[in-house]
């Protein structure tokens, strides 16, 4: 059983609205190395929602706003913080090389977690026990997590359109932080829901690419494309949104690093 020093916690997802058509649900009680954003943007026909968090709590129950109006989900990667909850949903669309249908186990466990994403990075030392510090029910479980498959998915494709109506989004497939990242963009409004190819960084992080399955010079060339198209706003897998000069200034850093560490190898 989870710790007593951790309590059941009021409310497990907190819902912010970022416009008249946009929200975001967290999960505040994640660490932040596994608190992925879940984007709801609705349409004049359907809504869309994009990633689907760890899946420690019921989104459905807790959340059922997600699912009134024929949600198209997107995962944008298969990692256990961005397709936790996918199951719940009646279909998911998904990159083939992501392999939605075959997840990694997935763990709460830090050390282990470090293991099962083959991490490289040196903050994961201080990860504590468990990636969560409430539990979300009585009788929670963490050893008892894992990470399931959804119901049913259906492939995507660089270049395929997402129509809700009134708004049509453009998948991109980006692969460099895992084989079958997407990113959604619509042109109409330059609006870009990232995943984790691009998030804002605080001082002394880097765009994770020390992780199994990432492939850097894959990742240059998606973060150069990104830099050519009219992007006007980011809304990434993790963190605040930003605006385009910001987003600049993430490419350029991580280019230049990977292409300086690359002549000097």
């Amino acid at each position: 059983m989870i710790a007593p020093r951790h309590p059941v916690a009021d409310r497990w997802f907190q819902v912010t609205r970022v416009d008249d058509d946009l929200t975001v649900v967290t999960e505040p009680h994640v660490h932040p190395f596994l608190r992925a954003n879940i984007w709801h943007l609705r349409g004049s026909r359907r809504d869309l929602v994009v990633d689907a968090g760890l899946g420690v709590h019921s989104l459905r129950q807790d959340v059922p706003q997600l699912f009134d109006r024929d949600p198209a989900l997107v995962v944008t990667h298969a990692h256990l913080d961005h397709m936790g909850g996918a199951h719940e949903f009646d279909h998911c669309h998904a990159h083939p090389a992501e392999a939605p249908h075959t997840p990694a186990p997935g763990t709460l466990h830090g050390g282990r977690l470090v293991d099962a994403l083959g991490l490289r990075v040196a903050y994961a030392a201080d990860f504590p026990e468990f990636m969560v510090d409430a539990a979300p029910a009585p009788g929670f479980d963490p050893d008892a997590y894992e990470l399931r498959p959804p119901k049913r998915w259906l492939p995507l494709a660089d270049g395929d359109v997402i129509d809700l109506g009134d708004r049509r989004l453009t998948v991109l497939h980006l692969p460099g932080h895992s084989p079958g990242s997407v990113a959604l963009f619509e042109p109409e409004t330059g609006a870009l829901f990232s995943g984790d190819v691009v998030y804002d960084l605080q001082e002394g992080e880097e765009l994770l690419d020390a992780i199994d399955g990432a492939n850097v010079p894959d990742y240059v060339d998606s973060l150069n494309r990104l830099a050519d198209l009219p992007v006007t706003v980011v809304h990434p897998g993790h963190g605040e949104p930003f605006g385009r000069p910001r987003l600049l200034e993430l490419i350029r850093a991580y280019v230049g690093s990977r292409t300086a560490r690359s002549r000097t190898s």
